[in-house]
């Protein structure tokens, strides 16, 4: 698989040169300072380009959009969107015009990853990603106060999160709503608490399908296009994959996924496999998913999670969470072998190493959240490690 790298562009505490030194030449990229709906001009994505190939020495290239955001109002159905859709038809062009053909987006309304704790302690000094369910539905029920919120969880999830809000301060309210918000990189806008819940209040009246038949109608209107100049869309899975406070999630599972993908059955439309993603829903086994979907797989996230019983789960060592990532990698490049026999151009599956363990040098470094330089390395290794086996036993 070709190895990437997720960059932020140059807010990024990494830098091209950094990430050169562990190996990976293809960046995984977007504009974030471009507002959600507004056109990505060829001037600006040529510019992006030309600051990740500045130094031919490093060898990198812009290989991946993660992500071309799709407007709220997309999501919403809300009122006339078709120069909404014009205007992201236009963005794949100019992307496709300037050779980059691989568009990672999600369709998760209002927010995209979330956790509960962004330092959890590991052994030996690192902290890792974790949602706590209690501190999810102590947000949940006694901050945001959302109507309905407590018949969601069980009554020792409602208990351990009632003791949790009891024995918080305004500072610990702070920081696990600054938590909830951090999966929104770049330009994304943040809420408090009265702000996000106008904003969730939008989605009131909006069903699970609903939230479907926006999708499908977002992929009727682009998919052609992408067809037309040879762009690759690929949807993330939710993260967490399951309903947040009252919003449905419409990409968490095999099922889901085969809806999205049938309902415009073209090459163009296709899957970001996010191992960590699938992986945190217990029912997901992650390897067979990736089995079914393979021929529709154009980018892949390496990550693994490890599960609670309550709901709850952590980011753990790639290689050592709940997933087999040896078998998912075998899938993997397996689909690729056969791309290869056919004799396609295109037969390599770009992938990264998602979410690392603050490790070493990381602590205090003020990376993005779940995107450190070691702890990514050390998934990147270890990953190069198990390609490298499966591709020389077969």
């Amino acid at each position: 698989m070709e190895e990437t790298w997720r960059w932020f562009g140059p807010e990024d505490a990494i830098g091209l040169a950094e990430i050169r030194q562990t190996g990976a030449r293809g960046i995984v990229t977007a504009l974030h300072q471009i507002p959600y709906g507004v056109v990505w001009t060829e001037e600006e994505i040529a510019r992006r380009q030309a600051m990740i190939s500045a130094d031919p020495a490093l060898g990198l290239e812009w290989r991946v959009v993660e992500s071309l955001p799709i407007h709220e109002r997309i999501k919403l159905g809300d009122g006339d969107i078709e120069p909404l859709l014009e205007n992201y038809r236009q963005s794949m062009r100019n992307l496709a015009a300037c050779g980059i053909h691989i568009i990672c987006y999600n369709f998760m309304p209002v927010l995209d990853w979330t956790r509960t704790r962004l330092d959890q302690p590991l052994a030996g000094g690192g902290t890792s990603l974790r949602f706590n369910i209690h501190e999810y539905a102590a947000f949940d029920c006694f901050m945001l106060e959302r109507p309905g919120a407590e018949a969601e969880h069980t009554p020792e999830v409602l208990r351990r999160a009632k003791a949790w809000f009891d024995a918080s301060t305004e500072t610990d309210r702070a920081r696990l709503l600054t938590n909830i918000m951090a999966g929104l990189p770049g330009a994304y806008e943040r809420y408090d608490v009265p702000g996000l819940r106008a904003v969730l209040s939008r989605y009131d009246h909006v069903t699970r399908d609903d939230l479907r038949a926006n999708c499908v109608r977002f992929l009727e209107a682009v998919v052609p296009t992408a067809e037309d100049v040879g762009i690759r869309l690929c949807v993330h899975p939710d993260d967490p994959p399951r309903p947040l406070f009252g919003l449905d999630r419409i990409v968490s599972n095999a099922d889901d996924i085969a809806f999205i993908l049938d309902a415009v059955p073209s090459q163009a439309n296709g899957l970001t496999l996010c191992a960590g993603s699938l992986g945190a829903n217990p029912a997901n086994d992650v390897p067979a998913i990736a089995r079914r979907f393979a021929d529709r797989i154009h980018f892949a996230h390496l990550r693994n999670v490890r599960k609670d019983a309550d709901g709850s789960f952590e980011e753990a060592d790639h290689l050592d969470g709940d997933t087999d990532m040896v078998a998912l990698v075998k899938v993997l490049m397996d689909e690729q072998a056969r791309r290869r026999a056919e004799g396609r151009s295109d037969w390599q599956i770009p992938m990264r190493p998602d979410h690392g363990h603050e490790l070493l040098s990381d602590i205090g470094r003020k990376t993005h959240p779940g995107y450190p330089l070691i702890g990514r390395m050390r998934g990147l290794a270890e990953l190069r490690g198990v390609m490298r086996a499966v591709e020389r036993l077969g």
